[in-house]
């Protein structure tokens, strides 16, 4: 396993626990920048390796790194990562809703409604087998949680 890429994932994470960071952007461009850099060295080797890119491009601003964090993510499932396939859909969901279209999986909350959570809009057609092939869970699950995550923070309806 790559250990710089494990740092750089473990930072990614670091930042989305606990206080907002205001430099979080730049921070992940700059996280992203050098994932890119070890791509091309070829210094990504392993099933984690190609699973901690993919999570740190799954945290982009443009439509190609939640391609690329598809496409790694992808990998990292072939080559027997356990979360690899849910990040790839997850991932492949995130890219299509950057697009405004309806996602495949059901992966994508978004905050709407003065601070309320939803499901981003699922396509109708997507089957809960098909989701369970890429270990993402049933659709009336992710629905659940929409109204879990809504409970546990009630400060955001006093918002509106």
């Amino acid at each position: 396993m790559n250990q710089e890429l494990r740092m750089l994932y473990e930072q990614d994470q670091a930042d989305r626990q606990g206080e907002f960071h205001p430099d979080i952007l730049e921070r992940d461009r700059k996280r992203r920048q050098r994932v890119e850099e070890l791509l091309a060295t070829e210094a990504i080797q392993t099933a984690e390796d190609y699973f901690h890119a993919a999570l740190v491009f799954q945290h982009g601003e443009q439509l190609e790194d939640y391609w690329k964090a598809h496409e790694l993510a992808k990998k990292a499932a072939e080559m027997g990562h356990a979360t690899g396939r849910w990040l790839a859909a997850a991932a492949y969901d995130r890219w299509l809703m950057n697009q405004g279209k309806p996602q495949k999986y059901g992966t994508q909350y978004t905050s709407r409604d003065g601070g309320l959570f939803t499901l981003w809009e699922v396509d109708p057609s997507t089957t809960d087998e098909e989701r369970a092939e890429w270990n993402v869970p049933p659709l009336a699950e992710a629905l659940r949680r929409t109204e879990e995550i809504n409970r546990k923070h009630p400060q955001q309806k006093k918002n509106q």
